[in-house]
């Protein structure tokens, strides 16, 4: 079962397999997607450095949008309303119409939603829509709930460390504190965007485990709050601040350039895994 919250930015509110939560649940009446289990990052993941960068001689501001953070985040889709364009049993399709302002470009996401017996699969999608280009990224944030046995596993090349602001500072091998080998996850006191990802991660719990695949994710963001309780485990496109850095450096840290009329799209599925059915 999956429970969606369109007016809320497109966040899932809930998402059960066979009865059991895979994300965390949100309550019966959401008023903000962090309360949710899962929302869409787009048109770019993580934070932009003081709201400004430059990108062909314009330089664009934002305003922050998770106070008291001032580094804006995760673009506009989380804190805008989407509409259904279908919905049935098993599959799901909403948009987001993006007129320009602060982000000063005119754009279309959808995000596509398909349900089977295995788990959920979610598509995630944006079309510029402005007569110009414009750059893009995308991301899932998904919440797991996490306990004193919740072990996650992955495997990535590099860690970015941070400073206070959850801003990145050096890239470094993901040893010691920042090794995401069979780590116990809850309160792991992480909040880092991973280089060099596998595609998969599995979060596991004594009687199941989540797997995490996405074919289009070369980067993956964790989330472990000292005071436990969830983890965020993020397959995302782009680096954090990654619109900070020249455009020559874009192709690399993720970023996309969308001529008018192109798009661009990734897709991440989550599978709950029974412990009698693995091997």
């Amino acid at each position: 079962m999956v429970d969606l919250v369109p007016a809320v930015g497109g966040v899932v509110r809930s998402f059960r397999a066979g009865g059991t939560p895979v994300f965390r649940e949100g309550p019966a009446e959401i008023a903000d997607a962090n309360d949710g289990g899962c929302y869409p990052l787009v048109p770019f993941s993580n934070r932009v450095r003081d709201g400004r960068f430059t990108f062909r001689g314009r330089e664009v501001r934002l305003s922050p949008n998770l106070p008291p953070q001032k580094h804006p985040l995760h673009g506009q889709g989380w804190r805008g309303a989407w509409s259904v364009e279908t919905a049935d049993e098993d599959r799901a399709v909403l948009v987001f119409d993006h007129a320009p302002g602060e982000w000063p470009w005119a754009y279309q996401a959808r995000q596509t939603f398909r349900l089977d017996p295995g788990g959920l699969s979610i598509g995630l999608s944006c079309r510029n829509l402005s007569p110009e280009p414009m750059p893009c990224g995308l991301g899932l944030h998904p919440y797991f709930p996490a306990g004193p046995e919740t072990v996650l596993s992955t495997e990535a090349t590099g860690v970015w460390t941070i400073d206070e602001e959850v801003m990145p500072v050096a890239l470094e091998p993901p040893v010691g504190r920042y090794g995401l080998h069979q780590r116990r996850i809850n309160g792991a006191d992480l909040d880092n965007g991973y280089e060099g990802w596998s595609g998969w991660a599995e979060l596991r719990e004594p009687e199941f485990s989540v797997r995490i695949t996405s074919p289009d994710a070369r980067r993956f963001q964790v989330y472990a709050p000292p005071e436990g309780g969830i983890v965020v485990a993020e397959p995302v496109v782009n680096a954090n601040a990654a619109l900070n850095q020249p455009e020559d450096r874009w192709p690399e840290l993720g970023l996309t350039v969308l001529n008018p009329g192109d798009s661009t799209a990734m897709s991440a599925r989550f599978d709950l895994i029974r412990a009698k059915d693995s091997l």
